[in-house]
């Protein structure tokens, strides 16, 4: 059960911070549209799937050659994780939004932006690595490290779902930026905490 909950509350805050799934699918959302930015939301969630699978397979084969290299790499995830934290807590600028119109855009684009920005972004690669090297026990079952996976994919759906539905209100929209940087404060110093509770962690094992 704590395992799960550490999973859970590093996804969801790792999955809210700004970042740019979250730049892209405010902007398509209020250019495009809600569908638009919905489709989006979908190609994050599906991009996330290749992080965990490269994920999965390479951590098994260090776990089982090399503990050494596991423990360095746990303890680099907790550096990142106080890193972002940290970089959210301090972070001065406000999302900038394209307030021109712009032309119809296919589905199908719609949905590769989300899947690539996704995909080829490096957060998500530490977010996930991170994730399975600091919450997730080597003995865990494949099943379960798969659900993580799946949950983690759900999250992002979920969140950009949302950022896709009420981005395109403009009146949610402006509250939202209005608030930024009390939001990325909270959210930065779960994020540092989360990192320096892992940290320790690992050295008193």
């Amino acid at each position: 059960m704590t395992e799960l909950i550490a999973v859970a509350v590093i996804t969801i805050l790792a999955t809210i911070s700004p970042g740019p799934d979250f730049a892209m699918v405010t902007r398509n959302s209020y250019l495009y549209g809600r569908n638009p930015g919905l489709l989006a939301a979908l190609g994050i969630a599906l991009g996330v799937q290749v992080h965990v699978f490269y994920t999965m397979f390479g951590i098994g084969l260090i776990i089982a050659h090399s503990p050494e290299l596991f423990t360095l790499i746990k303890m680099v995830g907790a550096a990142y994780l106080i890193y972002i934290g940290w970089k959210t807590f301090v972070n001065q600028s406000k999302l900038v939004i394209d307030l021109h119109s712009g032309a119809p855009v296919s589905a199908f684009k719609m949905f590769c932006t989300g899947f690539l920005t996704n995909a080829l972004n490096p957060k998500t690669t530490l977010f996930v690595v991170s994730t399975y090297t600091q919450a997730v026990q080597p003995d865990t079952p494949l099943a379960v490290r798969f659900g993580y996976g799946l949950f983690m994919s759900a999250a992002h759906f979920l969140w950009f779902a949302m950022v896709a539905i009420f981005f395109s209100r403009h009146a949610f929209r402006t509250r939202m930026i209005d608030h930024q940087r009390t939001m990325d404060k909270l959210i930065g110093a779960v994020l540092m905490g989360l990192g320096i509770s892992l940290a320790f962690a690992n050295v008193a094992r």
